[in-house]
């Protein structure tokens, strides 16, 4: 059975749960630095307060390790939402307990809570069966709009729906789970994946899945000094998950025998370490044993923009380098601008880095779809079931 859209479900004077992915970042000061994740949740909230819903927000925020620490409060993201919707929006002082439930009795139709972090609490991460009952005493509907926590099988995202009969997506959720479902069907060819980042292991999965249906697969950042050295390279200080290197020659030979083509870095920025106000361009297979591989090179940068120049469909998760340093960025942005001109097609972004390289290149509008999940992202190409849409199709 299908899931349902809030824009299906009955919400006039009922409590209407929405579990929102807030997990922003703060500035120093307390307040939220990127309200995307803000944004893009606000119409399913506005429009459950337009139908007279009594609306219960809940999201976690940072990593509180199961106890209350205020630096993790959602008071920030309170303040942040009461201005964007124009109205008050009253925080409870605990995710749940006597407190949550008197500001969420008080409610009024049109009304907006907040509940406080949820991982104030161990039960949430650990899927606890009385913390899942607690939430969904808060709930006559529940509403998943998280779709960054929906590969997570959490008390918020899995272990209440159960005890709620009234349930469905948020219009967020909707449209991540429509755009992705795209690059698991028929696609427009060529389809072209490029998959960066750190670790072989985090997404081997997803790789070995890309075999049957992408034409060209294009390795960039930590992840790719491992597939080098498989075949070979020298590759100084870089990083290389020598442990994994079996894994990395049995995809590389799967690959050939697939007929895809695997695109592994042609040249490499290297420096002593990320610290280094420079780099310098080596070939990939050489790199002097004093340095470490931190970005892709211009030849590399030239063969993955061809690649895309020609692609109908693009699916990009993990930056070519270390990005967050200025010197070793170069790449990334290039991959974002590049992407930006495959022209009639579809492009698909999806991780933080791959997300704030689109918007630091000033492409982020000419991407067809940049999703709000990583992981959850990362899970679903794959073609896992994400345990947050399948609690809400029971």
């Amino acid at each position: 059975m299908a899931a349902k859209t809030i824009a299906e479900l009955d919400l006039q004077g009922r409590r209407v749960f929405i579990r929102v992915d807030f997990n922003v970042p703060l500035t120093p000061a307390g307040g939220v630095s990127d309200a995307t994740r803000i944004r893009e949740s606000l119409p399913t909230i506005t429009h459950a307060i337009e139908r007279g819903a009594r609306v219960v927000l809940a999201s976690h925020l940072g990593r509180p390790k199961g106890r209350p620490r205020p630096e993790f409060s959602m008071l920030p993201v309170a303040a942040y939402l009461a201005e964007a919707l124009g109205q008050d929006v009253v925080l409870a002082d605990e995710p749940a307990g006597d407190g949550a439930k008197k500001v969420v009795n008080d409610l009024r139709d049109g009304g907006v809570a907040i509940l406080e972090n949820l991982r104030f609490t161990p039960g949430e991460e650990a899927n606890d069966e009385n913390f899942s009952r607690a939430l969904a005493a808060y709930a006559d509907v529940y509403v998943n709009d998280a779709f960054g926590t929906a590969h997570r099988a959490h008390a918020s995202t899995v272990g209440m729906v159960k005890y709620v009969s009234n349930k469905g997506m948020g219009f967020l959720m909707d449209r991540e789970a429509k755009m992705l479902s795209k690059l698991l069907g028929e696609v427009a060819r060529p389809f072209v994946a490029i998959i960066g980042g750190a670790k072989v292991l985090d997404k081997i999965g997803l790789l070995e899945s890309l075999l049957g249906r992408a034409d060209a697969v294009c390795l960039g950042g930590a992840m790719a000094n491992t597939f080098l050295c498989a075949k070979g390279a020298s590759m100084g200080r870089s990083l290389v998950e020598s442990s994994k290197l079996p894994i990395a020659r049995a995809f590389l030979a799967k690959a050939e025998a697939s007929g895809v083509q695997i695109l592994l870095p042609r040249d490499l920025v290297v420096a002593e370490d990320a610290k280094a106000l420079a780099g310098t361009v080596v070939s990939a297979t050489q790199v002097p044993d004093d340095r470490a591989a931190l970005d892709i090179g211009p030849e590399s940068i030239a063969e993955v923009s061809g690649v895309l120049a020609r692609a109908r469909t693009v699916f990009w998760n993990g930056p070519m380098g270390v990005f967050e340093a200025q010197p070793f960025a170069a790449g990334t942005i290039a991959v974002a601008k590049a992407l930006a001109q495959v022209m009639g097609g579809t492009t698909v972004v999806g991780g933080g880095d791959s997300v704030a390289a689109v918007h630091r290149a000033g492409v982020a509008s000419s991407i067809t779809h940049i999703s709000t999940g990583g992981g959850a992202s990362l899970e679903f190409i794959e073609g896992k079931k994400l345990p947050g849409l399948a609690a809400l199709e029971s």
